[in-house]
């Protein structure tokens, strides 16, 4: 099983979108499309995904064309894709039998995803007393607000049914996370996420992080598109970086980032230390309270300032050489191809 994009290539007009991008999964993972606004990101995705028509290459899942008939798809659009005039219940369901779920096991499925995104709320009506407003539960009974417990002293008067919410009353984010969920129904053996972390906030970011660390664990390939740079270093193990439709970097994480060295020092003492550094040819990128952040050329160059510290009798707190961040690298690489 894998996947293999070869030589992808899409015009509008005269400009070229997509320039005969190439890369593989031979293996389950999580493969990163990066980029900055209009670099190609999400139209190339829409080529792997047979969503939009290639001007040239071609996109294969074990060996035969990828779409959504030969291969069991999630895909999350960086775009909204819900509609304001239809239930959210009934756009999941209808979503659900497009991709194949059995209706015995839809319902299912929903409630389950609904827990986990923490978005039962929005799916599933409550009551509450016609007369107070109080919500209540199945049994009448009502529910203490600030805790979230039946307390049982008063039978509302009546029940009175609260309505679903629409897509536009939720909010970026819990749209985001229905989509996910719609994504997750058919249990898909490859999932496409376009920028799926835009838009929600720390504690929904580490829900749908979870989510993902289990589709890893799960065996699926993953393709992931994001400017959160963190987050692609956290899950990726191989890359693309895309710059005016091409792509300018590509291949292993981890290789990439040894190929720049170690050229980022951390260096804390007990006291002021910024002439030795001065001395040793480094760059201080920032200082506070003898805490540095240092470039330096390599190893050499921070060994040099290790044994000038020593020799100093400065007593060093941290000394810590690694490698560029992901971040960095994308600046560097991407920045000055923009300019």
């Amino acid at each position: 099983m894998g996947l293999i994009v070869k030589d992808l290539f899409k015009k509008y007009g005269e400009k070229t979108v997509v320039d005969h991008i190439s890369f593989s999964m031979d293996k389950p993972g999580v493969y990163a499309l990066l980029g900055t606004n209009g670099a190609g990101k999400t139209t190339s995705i829409r080529m792997i995904l047979d969503m939009l028509d290639k001007d040239g290459g071609e996109v294969l899942w074990n060996d035969g064309p990828l779409n959504f008939s030969t291969c069991n798809i999630g895909y999350l659009a960086e775009e909204r894709g819900l509609y304001p005039k239809y239930s959210l219940m009934d756009q999941i369901k209808y979503f659900g039998s497009l991709r194949g779920v059995p209706d015995k096991e839809l319902d299912k499925k929903i409630k389950y995803w609904a827990e986990r995104l923490k978005v039962e709320e929005y799916l599933y009506p409550q009551f509450k007393d016609a007369v107070s407003g109080r919500r209540i539960n199945e049994k009448g009974e009502f529910i203490d607000e600030e805790e979230g417990t039946s307390s049982g002293k008063k039978k509302p008067v009546r029940k009175k049914k609260i309505k679903p919410q629409s897509p536009d009353q939720l909010s970026k984010g819990n749209q985001q996370k229905i989509q996910f969920l719609i994504a997750m129904l058919s249990d898909p053996d490859l999932l496409v996420l376009d920028e799926p972390f835009s838009g929600l906030d720390p504690v929904n970011t580490d829900i749908l992080k979870n989510v993902v660390r289990e589709q890893i664990e799960a065996g699926k390939y993953i393709i992931m598109s994001s400017h959160q740079m963190e987050v692609v270093e956290e899950f990726c193990t191989d890359i693309t970086i895309l710059s005016r439709s091409k792509a300018v970097v590509q291949g292993n994480l981890n290789e990439i980032k040894k190929s720049y060295g170690r050229v980022n020092l951390h260096l804390k003492c007990d006291r002021d230390v910024t002439d030795l550094i001065n001395a040793s040819g480094a760059n201080i990128i920032t200082e506070k309270e003898n805490e540095y952040r240092i470039k330096v050329t390599g190893d050499e160059q921070a060994g040099a300032l290790l044994q000038s510290l020593v020799a100093n009798k400065v007593n060093v707190i941290c000394f810590d050489l690694s490698e560029l961040s992901l971040h960095e690298i994308f600046v560097k690489e991407v920045g000055a191809d923009e300019k």
